[in-house]
C-alpha cells in the first residue's frame, strides 16, 4: 500500500485551514466532528463557514497567510485556489513538521481525506490516494448499504461493558467468544431493532451466566486446560442461553427491482437462516438472501396456492420455535394487500417476537415507473388502493365508491377480472371515457404498459396479452403517461390519438372540457400560471388508502 492508515486524535486540538470558501467548508464540517478547535485564516470567509463554527473554541482570523498562525497546529489543510501559496504553505509546514493536506494536491499532501462512513465510535475510511476519489465515495456509498447505523450503538455498548467483561472473564479468548456471541447473537439484534434497553439487559444477562459458569468451573481447571476449559464450558453455555424462541422479520421486498430494497430488509435477508418468499419476489431479489439459508416458496397466484395461509402462519411459527431467524418475503409491502397483518397476529398470538419492514408497494412503483403520477394538482387530489377480490376469492363489485372522477384509483389483482370491473364501472356511472393503464411487472426489464379506457382496455389487452403480475390505475392522471414515461421505452405501448395528446397537459379533468389544440413544454407552463391565477387557495391533497 502506498499510504498507511492512520486515525487522528483531534478532539480539542488546534486545526488551521488556510481558506474560506467552499473547499474550506467541507473539511472544516468533517474536522468539527471529529471535535477540532478550527482556526479560518482568510481574508474573506463565507456566511456558510460562519454559520457552522459559531462554538467559541473556534477561531476566525481575517488576514492573509502568515506561518505564525501554524504555532500550535496538530494539522494544517491548505484549501486556497492559489497555487503557488498551496506550495508556500506545504513548505513552511514541512519545515515545522506538522503534517499537511493541500486539497486535490497529492504529492502536496502528508495525509489523504478518506472517504469516511461514520458509525459513531466506529469510523471507516476509504482512500484510493488521491488516484480516484470519486470511485473511493462510490464504495463508500456501497458500504453504506451493508453497515447498519445500530453498529454504532452496539460499539458504545461494549465500550460501557469493556472493563467489567474484562474483570469477570480472565482469560483473552474467553473475552474474544463472548463478544463474538454478543455482536452475532441476541445482543446485536436487539440493538438493531432499536431495543437498547432490552439489549442492555440482555447482554449484562449474558455477562453474568458466563460469569457464573467460570467460577463454577474454575477449580476443576488448571493453567494448560483453562482456555480449552472456559471455551467448552462458554459453548455449553450458550447453547443452553439460546433463546428457546428465535424471530420472524417480515419484510417486503418491494415490485422486483433489487436496487428498491431498504437497507433494513438486506441487512435482514442476509443473516436469516430460512427465507419462506411468494411469487412474486423477483429472482434478483431473492439472491442477495444469504447463501446458505433454506429458501422455501410458498408462493400463491390466482386459483394455485401452494402453501394455504393458514399452513403458512404455521411453517413461521414452527421454524421461529426452533430458533431459527426467520424472513418472510413478501413482494411489494406487506400490510398493503400482503397478508401480513395475518402473519403476525399468528406469531403473536403464539409468543414469537417478530419485525416488519416496509417495502416499496406495486403501485407506487408500478405508477413511478411507468410516469403516472398518483396524485396531480390538475387531475388527482386522492388515490385509493383495492382489491380486486375480497376475502374467500369474493369479486370485488363495491363500484359506486370509485365514482369519484378526482380520484386515482389502482386495482390490486384486477387483471384477470378486468372485464367485469370495466363493465361494473361504466353500469355504475363512471364515464366509459375515463383513462385506465395495465402495468406489467413494474419496474422489471420486461416492464409493459398498456393504456386505453374503460370502453377500449378490454379488447386492448385481449391483443396485447400483458402477462401477470400487473395492476391497473384508473383516472386521468393516465393520460399524462404519453408524456412523462421515462422507464424501457421500447416495451412501452403508445396508443394515443392526436386528440389524446392534445389533452394530456391541458385538459381540466372533472372541472370542464379539456382544450383539444396541439402543445408544448412552454405552452403547459403558461398553462400553470393561469390556473395559478384563478385559484385562490392551494389544493388539499390526501392519501385514500381502503
Amino acid at each position: 500500500m502506498n499510504t498507511f492508515p492512520l486515525f487522528f486524535k483531534l478532539e480539542d486540538r488546534k486545526v488551521l485551514i488556510v481558506g474560506g470558501g467552499e473547499v474550506a467548508l467541507r473539511k472544516a464540517d468533517l474536522l468539527s466532528r471529529a471535535g477540532a478547535c478550527i482556526t479560518i485564516l482568510a481574508p474573506d470567509i463565507s456566511h456558510e463557514l460562519q454559520a457552522l463554527l459559531t462554538d467559541s473554541k473556534h477561531e476566525f482570523i481575517y488576514e492573509n497567510y502568515n506561518k505564525t498562525y501554524m504555532s500550535g497546529a496538530r494539522v494544517i489543510i491548505a484549501a486556497t485556489d492559489d497555487e503557488t501559496l498551496n506550495h508556500q504553505i506545504h513548505a513552511d509546514a514541512t519545515e515545522l513538521n506538522i503534517p499537511v493536506n493541500v486539497v486535490d494536491t497529492p504529492h502536496l499532501c502528508d495525509f489523504i481525506f478518506p472517504a469516511i462512513i461514520d458509525r459513531n465510535p466506529i469510523v471507516i475510511g476509504i482512500s484510493s490516494n488521491g488516484k480516484a476519489p470519486v470511485l473511493a465515495r462510490l464504495l463508500r456509498a456501497r458500504l453504506e448499504t451493508l453497515i447498519p447505523q445500530g453498529y454504532g450503538k452496539l460499539a458504545k455498548l461494549a465500550g460501557e461493558f469493556r472493563s467489567e467483561v474484562k474483570a469477570k472473564i480472565p482469560t483473552l479468548t474467553g473475552r474474544r467468544q463472548f463478544w463474538e456471541r454478543a455482536f452475532e447473537g441476541q445482543v446485536s439484534q436487539l440493538m438493531f431493532a432499536g431495543n437498547e434497553t432490552e439489549a442492555t439487559a440482555q447482554l449484562q444477562a449474558d455477562l453474568d451466566s458466563t460469569a457464573a459458569a467460570i467460577s463454577k468451573k474454575s477449580d476443576d481447571t488448571d493453567a494448560v486446560k483453562e482456555t480449552d476449559t472456559i471455551a467448552s464450558t462458554l459453548s455449553d453455555e450458550s447453547e443452553k442461553e439460546l433463546p428457546a424462541v428465535g424471530e420472524v422479520y417480515i419484510v417486503g421486498a418491494g415490485p422486483g427491482d433489487p436496487e428498491l430494497l431498504t437497507f433494513k430488509a438486506l441487512r435482514l435477508m442476509q443473516q436469516a437462516d430460512v427465507v419462506f418468499y411468494d411469487a412474486l419476489v423477483s429472482p434478483q431479489v431473492l439472491d442477495l438472501c444469504r447463501r446458505d439459508a433454506d429458501k422455501i416458496f410458498v408462493g400463491k397466484k390466482r386459483s394455485n396456492h401452494t402453501v394455504a395461509q393458514l399452513g403458512i402462519n404455521e411453517l413461521l411459527v414452527n421454524s421461529a420455535k426452533e430458533g431459527r431467524r426467520v424472513v418472510r418475503l413478501k413482494g411489494g409491502d406487506p400490510f398493503i394487500f400482503g397478508r401480513g397483518g395475518e402473519e403476525i397476529e399468528s406469531l403473536r398470538a403464539h409468543g414469537v417476537p417478530y419485525q416488519v419492514v416496509p417495502g416499496i408497494t406495486a403501485a407506487n412503483a408500478a405508477a413511478s415507473y411507468a410516469g403516472i403520477p398518483l396524485t396531480h394538482r390538475d387531475h388527482s387530489q386522492s388515490v385509493r388502493f383495492v382489491t380486486g377480490f375480497l376475502k374467500a376469492g369474493t369479486p370485488n363489485s363495491n363500484f359506486k365508491n370509485f365514482l369519484n372522477t378526482d380520484e386515482t384509483v389502482v386495482f390490486y389483482m384486477g387483471l384477470h377480472s378486468l372485464a367485469r370491473l370495466t363493465e361494473g364501472l361504466v353500469d355504475a356511472g363512471r364515464s366509459a371515457d375515463t383513462p385506465i393503464a395495465i402495468v406489467s411487472n413494474a419496474s422489471m426489464p420486461n416492464q409493459q404498459v398498456l393504456t386505453g379506457t374503460l370502453a377500449t382496455i378490454v379488447a386492448k389487452q385481449e391483443d396485447a396479452e400483458l402477462p401477470t403480475p400487473a395492476l391497473l390505475i384508473m383516472g386521468d392522471v393516465v393520460s399524462l403517461h404519453h408524456d412523462l414515461a421515462w422507464y424501457n421505452l421500447q416495451n412501452q405501448q403508445h396508443n394515443q390519438s392526436s386528440d389524446d395528446i392534445a389533452k394530456n397537459w391541458l385538459r381540466e379533468g372533472s372541472r370542464g372540457e379539456a382544450i383539444k389544440q396541439p402543445i408544448d413544454q412552454q405552452a403547459h407552463a403558461l398553462s400553470m400560471i393561469a390556473n395559478l391565477a384563478t385559484n385562490s387557495g392551494d389544493d388539499l391533497e390526501q392519501l385514500i388508502i381502503d
